[in-house]
């Protein structure tokens, strides 16, 4: 069965594009065959996945509204050995024409349906908001990883996510679940990161990755060369961080699938 992972949180700049490029690329080394879904309208996704935003063919624009298929929508990449549904500009005009359609919440899920047979998992990175769109993410997917920096606004933003998506299991995705709460960009000899990180662990348990991401200037680089980390430095503590997170992940779907 494919695995659809939403990787969502409204609050910008905490590593979402980073987690869902990597993530994918993690995957796809240790031989899992994977789909990116760009779901933000910068398309930060696409380029750091070494394709061109501007010049895709088709995006996930034209699938959402059904101008296009997924089928010739999705774009290999060139070296890091995933699928891309890309993003650019076009896709914040989708929210407007979006509203005035049938199943305007269920448009991704329902174009995604065809492909389940062919992906292992299907990584969507969602825009840094709650709105029609990271919904429709949400309404695909089985499960959400919340990226977040361990700092004091961040537990606030947290709150309000998992209030979302309980809502959202309540209405549209009975099955939605949250897979894993992701420490991003730590720094372990910050006091206040230590001490959120502490409190993350006391709430939500083993809902916390033990998996923890580094700040590191490897990580920040490797989107300017378009290219994952590990692509890009196999070495780095950013690259062996998002390996080990995607064992992490693959551990837990064993567990959850024999409980």
């Amino acid at each position: 069965m494919t695995q659809i992972l939403a990787i969502a949180n409204q609050k910008g700049g905490v590593g979402k594009t980073t987690t869902s490029v990597n993530l994918a690329a993690s995957l796809a080394a240790v031989k899992r065959k994977v789909l990116l879904v760009d779901l933000d309208p910068q398309g930060n996704a696409t380029m750091g996945s070494g394709l061109e935003k501007h010049s895709l063919p088709y995006s996930v624009y034209e699938v959402l509204l059904g101008n296009a298929s997924i089928n010739v929508a999705v774009q290999p990449t060139p070296k890091a050995g995933y699928d891309v549904l890309g993003s650019n500009r076009e896709l914040s005009g989708a929210e407007l024409e979006l509203m005035d359609m049938e199943s305007r919440e269920t448009r991704l899920k329902d174009a995604l349906a065809s492909l389940t047979k062919k992906y292992d998992y299907i990584v969507i990175d969602c825009a840094p908001s709650l709105s029609l769109l990271t919904l429709n993410a949400l309404v695909a997917a089985d499960g959400v990883i919340i990226p977040m920096q361990c700092e004091y606004y961040a537990l606030e933003g947290l709150a309000d996510l998992t209030n979302t998506i309980e809502r959202m299991t309540q209405r549209l995705n009975p099955s939605l679940q949250i897979r894993g709460i992701l420490r991003t960009m730590f720094d372990p000899r910050n006091t206040l990161a230590n001490d959120v990180s502490a409190e993350l662990t006391k709430h939500f348990g083993d809902k916390v990755f033990e998996t923890v991401i580094p700040r590191n200037v490897r990580l920040a680089e490797a989107p300017a060369h378009g290219l994952p980390v590990m692509y890009y430095d196999k070495g780095s503590r950013g690259a062996f961080a998002y390996l080990t997170l995607a064992a992490e992940l693959l551990k837990k779907e064993k567990k959850r699938k024999t409980a």
